[in-house]
């Protein structure tokens, strides 16, 4: 688990001083392994004890451990000596490392129960991805409907209930433009899964049904800037996947009570 997901699933125990520390370690990702819980309390101008207490509320035994995972994940995302191959290829691992260990029952559940489910991608690339959900979910007679704009978004939201489902994918998950529509489904109980990058952001910590994409960016020697995209569909061919899984969980279920 990278420390953006760790920092979303327990961000709701965070106060002020721990996002000021966290802010800290991750805009200086590449040195705070290296340094004590002194001199990292320094840095952050905050105290010994509090460093502590949020190495706890991430979930470690003490400061020793985390900067053990600090230092683990400085060498896991240092990209600066890897090709634009090695950088791709590492997402797609991860990606499928994390996908190993998720639980995709609950978002089965969402899909198979919803009368009606609209995906909405936040860019060209995230509407691709949501077309390639819709072409698969055919297959199993659940029809996806795209929303290809904010208003059209808006419009959707005023008119859903609680038996529909909303599929948000956004490369950042922070994108601004998005809230007001976001919160309107918090405020109705609609629920929605998100799609991110794994990062620490605003949308995934708006709902418990969440998936990450592992994205990387780098940069060309003229100053552009290319980020990989590739695990964005690897996550929904994996939930087409489950959701295949779980419909034939369901029928030997079925099958099964009929004998009984």
């Amino acid at each position: 688990m990278k420390i953006e997901e760790l920092i979303n699933k327990h961000y709701n125990q965070l106060n002020e001083t721990d996002l000021h520390i966290l802010k800290y370690i991750l805009n200086n990702k590449n040195t705070c392994h290296k340094l004590g819980i002194n001199r990292l309390a320094e840095k952050c101008n905050a105290s010994r004890s509090s460093i502590l207490r949020l190495a706890q509320k991430l979930g470690f035994s003490g400061y020793s451990e985390f900067r053990v995972f600090l230092k683990w994940q400085e060498q896991e995302g240092n990209n600066s000596d890897k090709s634009e191959v090695e950088i791709l290829r590492n997402d797609i691992l991860e990606t499928l490392k994390y996908v190993k260990n998720k639980d995709f029952s609950e978002m089965c559940r969402l899909i198979h129960r919803a009368k009606k489910i609209f995906i909405f991608g936040t860019g060209t690339a995230q509407l691709n991805c949501a077309f390639d959900l819709q072409r698969m979910f055919i297959a199993v007679q659940k029809y996806l409907h795209v929303i290809q704009s904010l208003t059209e978004l808006e419009m959707v939201i005023k008119r859903l209930t609680l038996d529909d489902l909303v599929i948000i994918i956004s490369f950042s998950g922070d994108t601004p433009t998005i809230f007001p529509a976001v919160q309107s489904l918090v405020a109705k109980g609609i629920p929605f899964i998100s799609v991110t990058n794994l990062k620490n952001n605003r949308l995934a910590r708006m709902t418990p049904f969440n998936f990450y994409a592992n994205s990387s960016s780098n940069e060309l020697s003229d100053g552009t800037k290319l980020n990989t995209f590739a695990s964005f569909f690897i996550i929904g061919e994996m939930l087409f996947s489950h959701y295949v899984d779980y419909l034939k969980q369901l029928e030997n279920e079925d099958k099964n009570g009929e004998q009984s």
